[in-house]
């Protein structure tokens, strides 16, 4: 018996990297899961290591959102989880002095980070209330937690998904639907590893209690227990997860 037998959960940006983990940790526990991913050869190739359902979304359109709950809902029946993973993450942006983020990157990151996380929000929240239950688990950053200079657009969109978390968590808990949220610190993916280096891996292993690089799969944990049965009493949160380089 795995912990999430008969359950359903949709994995935004499930196809690599963090999503990637929690695709496969999910499935592990029994669940059904839903690769949701912009790559749709990502997507694919994890759902056939899965048994899951592939989906090419773009979270930051919403006919692109409603399509993903829709798919899911149409081939299991029912929606038990949402992991808001997708977004666009800070090894993909240099880091540069806010006053020389241009407007058009601004918005990318908003539309993506911001405007995504409550779309995907938003897709799955009928079917959830249908059936008196759901949890949503959004993705955000420490950075939201310690003000990293260079990266303001990040970073804001990151604090804007902590408070978005919670107001959502005031609305939906008539519902049965928790909301809540997960930081991550540097974790070492492959997107990571390119962008950034080593270096700067090695920097941030040196500022945490737990002396080692943080893997996807540390993640997955967290996001269980807030996806769980275990958590049912527990909405508009936030979950450190960095290895206790900042204490929140």
């Amino acid at each position: 018996m795995g912990l999430f037998d008969g359950r359903v959960v949709i994995v935004t940006g499930g196809g690599i990297g963090i999503g990637a983990a929690h695709s496969r940790g999910f499935a592990a526990e029994g669940a059904q899961v839903v690769v949701a991913d912009l790559d749709e050869t990502a997507a694919n190739a994890m759902a056939r290591e899965i048994g899951g359902l592939a989906v090419k979304v773009d979270i930051s359109h919403e006919e692109s959102t409603k399509a993903m709950a829709k798919a899911a809902f149409d081939r299991y029946g029912r929606i038990d989880v949402l992991i808001n993973n997708a977004g666009v993450f800070s090894a993909l942006l240099p880091a540069k002095p806010w006053t020389e983020i241009s407007v058009e990157e601004w918005d990318w990151v908003m539309s993506v980070n911001i405007r995504g996380t409550m779309l995907a929000a938003r897709a799955v929240f009928p079917y959830m209330k249908a059936q008196g239950k759901g949890r949503i688990i959004n993705t955000s950053s420490n950075t939201a937690l310690s003000g990293v200079p260079f990266l303001l657009h990040y970073v804001s969109s990151k604090g804007a998904v902590i408070s978005m978390t919670r107001a959502l968590a005031r609305e939906l808990g008539d519902s049965g639907i928790t909301v809540n949220a997960i930081t991550p610190g540097l974790v070492s993916t492959d997107g990571v590893k390119t962008g950034y280096g080593q270096d700067k891996i090695t920097d941030r292993i040196a500022a945490r209690s737990i002396k080692r690089e943080q893997m996807p799969v540390d993640l997955v944990g967290p996001a269980m227990f807030l996806a769980s049965d275990a958590s049912a009493f527990i909405t508009g949160q936030v979950i450190n997860v960095d290895g206790g380089q900042i204490m929140y």
